[in-house]
């Protein structure tokens, strides 16, 4: 009668696979160890070429990836027309648009630093109506001052560009249409709006008010979601001016963005590939592992067929083993590898930045390649016959 029963449960699989394992732990040890190095710099290289690429794309996201500017264009007679007053509001109802705001070039009015220039000396200077959301959208800050508030922005109140404050020597107030006014601000360099930079930045209402701003925006920002750019871009237009849309000048997405997505096509090819060598070395080392131990456990597999184990019981069997290396090593490995990266890009300044799918990856494929790694050497073993395997013990 056979000890052995007709079918094992997942119970007893784990037991008899853990069993195979403890009987020779220096061996299984240094086996997962050696898994556990594949994932390891697998998990460590895509751990690191992603944070570097995290960085990257920060870095590429300060120049403006996704930003998009327009501007009316001209008319069919050759024109100049106008957007109308309520892009601005219209172009912020688009799903994928972040943040959208404007300036407005306020014509016929000059800024002079006293009233005493001639009026021909206008140092190339702009005078833009802004609404108060144009830093946050074009990313620029103060060096300093203040921005415009709701409170200034009604008043004689004036943010210099970082040229214009260099050309007009830093005034505390300027002339601006026969009226002083007061700079209660002034800008650093911009890089994602440079027109920004040689401009006399006002309040919309106090443009509209002391200078005869006629409310109608020249220059849109908007931002949207970086994966919407494309798409934004082609409704940007008939949004601004429904009624007149190819009278609207739209942007084309940054070179900046172009770069950015080559980026992320080279990281993803290199670290598919990289993944894909270490898991290979991973799966090699668990079938030598496991043939060696079909060759050096004949006795043991005798003995359980001659006392029942059917073959599927001892193919089973190590399998199971396999798998339980496999699955110890990979463990090890993500947790080695996440560690490495950790470190690694703190030394860098970069954010630590580790795919989901590495992580789970990195332990679902070490099974994976460890069943496959492992059947091999388990069909061998379970093709022994009880003597052969007895006699040659």
């Amino acid at each position: 009668m056979s000890l052995w029963p007709t079918r094992l449960s997942p119970a007893d699989l784990l037991r008899l696979g853990g069993t195979g394992l403890r009987a020779r732990p220096l061996r299984a040890v240094l086996s997962s160890l050696g898994i556990a190095i594949g994932i390891a710099a697998m998990t460590a290289v895509v751990g690191i070429s992603a944070s570097s690429q995290a960085d990257l794309d920060r870095a590429l996201a300060a120049l403006g990836t996704n930003m998009l500017t327009v501007t009316p264009g001209q008319t069919m007679f050759g024109e100049n027309s106008d957007l109308p007053d309520t892009a601005v509001p219209m172009i912020r109802r688009i799903g994928p648009v972040l943040s959208a705001t404007a300036t407005g070039s306020v014509d016929d009015v000059n800024v002079y630093r006293t009233d005493r220039i001639p009026e021909g000396q206008t140092g190339g200077l702009a005078v833009l109506a802004a609404e108060l959301d144009l830093l946050r959208t074009v990313g620029a800050a103060l060096s300093g001052g203040t921005w415009l508030n709701a409170a200034t922005a009604r008043y004689p109140a004036v943010v210099l560009g970082s040229d214009a404050a260099r050309r007009l020597g830093n005034p505390p107030t300027v002339y601006l249409d026969g009226r002083v006014w007061t700079v209660i601000g002034v800008l650093d360099p911009v890089p994602l709006a440079p027109e920004l930079n040689s401009a006399a930045l006002v309040g919309w209402s106090a443009a509209a008010t002391y200078l005869g701003f006629d409310g109608h925006p020249t220059t849109v920002y908007a931002r949207a979601i970086e994966s919407q750019v494309e798409a934004v871009r082609h409704v940007l237009g008939p949004t601004a001016n429904p009624q007149q849309p190819d009278e609207v000048k739209v942007s084309r997405p940054s070179d900046a963005l172009a770069a950015q997505r080559t980026a992320n096509a080279t990281f993803t090819a290199l670290l598919l590939g990289l993944g894909a060598v270490a898991l290979l070395v991973g799966g090699i080392g668990v079938a030598n592992t496991m043939v060696i131990s079909v060759l050096e456990r004949r006795a043991e597999i005798g003995l359980r067929r001659s006392l029942g184990a059917t073959k599927g019981q001892v193919r089973t069997q190590f399998v199971t083993e396999s798998l339980l290396l496999s699955l110890l090593g990979g463990a090890a490995g993500v947790l080695l590898g996440y560690l490495v990266t950790g470190a690694y890009a703190t030394t860098q300044n970069w954010p630590t930045v580790v795919p989901l799918w590495a992580l789970a990856g990195g332990v679902g494929a070490t099974v994976v390649i460890g069943a496959i790694a492992g059947l091999y050497p388990a069909v061998r073993a379970a093709r022994l016959a009880p003597t052969e395997a007895l006699a040659s013990s």
